[in-house]
């Protein structure tokens, strides 16, 4: 049960393209906090942080900072250090998450359904390079940075000259790139909410006016996209889908919540496109909307969420059993 004795940290903001947006999150979730718990402050997440946390004498963080710094392992190893118990997954799942193409290994070896891809780096030959992905992949592919959320940075390519041109243009931005098959069908992705045990959420199909793509402009601007719930798959494919998001959820070790995206044919096998571990909070985020489908009101899952880091926080406090390690004299080496 929420309780009002405890101070609230909602971190956001910070160097990430994704920072404004963070913001939107961070100014959604507040309200459900303040009334349930007794403080909550809004920090940024910049140099001041770790004095900030101290001096304001956080109970447990609520990390909203999406994309690079608050949802690829270096915020949440900061607070690791720091003894602040926060919501979401810890620094390794995040940093795996984040990454598209190490969460790609991982998860391909468990047989998750992928997309062909290939990796391509700033010091290869892009002419070579990009011969090889149209021979490999496909006249049309799509262009992905390694560690960037909200489809920034993403583009599409018809052709070798320019899929030539594109790659140059990203990899002026990026030291890496995956690049991969165009895979054609709807755009669904389904959310895993993890606290005693697992909970797989209703599957959202996405839609966007006139087909348009469902990019950074349309993922924000209310009325831009539509979630349709449930999704217009077959009962094998929708199945399906929420088996891959909770095994790919656990694979990569996510604690609280995490959603997955796929490409969904109109037969077949959806195709998994990538993680989540930190969703957004906004009111056209998909997270929400699919545990409010659940039965799940957006106060008591932000509830419940901060609930479980403050379990977390006490099984910190209450100390870990390790593994016996052999005493030493160090007073003979020094």
């Amino acid at each position: 049960m929420p309780d009002k004795s405890k101070t609230i940290a909602v971190i956001c903001g910070g160097l990430s393209p994704e920072a404004d947006v963070s913001r939107l999150s961070a100014n959604r979730i507040t309200p459900c906090l303040e009334e349930y718990y007794g403080r909550v402050v809004h920090l940024e997440l910049d140099q001041t942080l770790p004095e900030q946390l101290i001096a304001q004498q956080i109970d447990v963080a609520f990390p909203v900072a999406h994309g690079p710094y608050g949802e690829d392992g270096r915020l949440q190893g900061l607070l690791d250090i720091m003894g602040v118990p926060y919501v979401g997954s810890g620094a390794l799942a995040s940093a795996c998450s984040l990454d598209k193409i190490v969460a790609k290994r991982l998860l391909q070896s468990s047989g998750i359904p992928m997309a062909k891809d290939r990796v391509v780096y700033r010091s290869d030959n892009y002419e070579d390079t990009a011969l090889d992905c149209i021979e490999s992949l496909g006249h049309k592919v799509i262009i992905k940075p390694s560690g960037q959320g909200s489809g920034i940075g993403v583009q599409f390519a018809m052709g070798y000259e320019d899929l030539m041109g594109k790659l140059k243009t990203g990899l002026q931005m990026d030291e890496k790139l995956l690049v991969e098959e165009f895979v054609t069908g709807r755009e669904i992705t389904a959310g895993v909410l993890h606290l005693d045990d697992y909970q797989v959420l209703p599957v959202t199909e996405i839609t966007t006016p006139d087909g348009a793509w469902y990019d950074y402009v349309h993922r924000y601007t209310p009325g831009l996209s539509d979630h349709v719930i449930p999704a217009r798959i077959s009962d094998e494919q929708y199945r399906k889908v929420q088996e891959i998001a909770l095994k790919a959820h656990q694979i990569l070790g996510c604690h609280d919540l995490s959603r997955s995206d796929f490409i969904v044919p109109e037969s077949g096998e959806p195709v998994f496109a990538e993680l989540n571990n930190l969703p957004g909070m906004t009111p056209t985020s998909l997270f929400p909307d699919g545990a409010r489908h659940a039965g799940i009101s957006f106060d008591v899952l932000i509830c419940k969420l901060v609930d479980q880091a403050l379990k977390r926080g006490e099984t910190m406090r209450n100390g870990r059993e390790y593994w016996p390690i052999p005493k030493l004299d160090i007073q003979q080496q020094l």
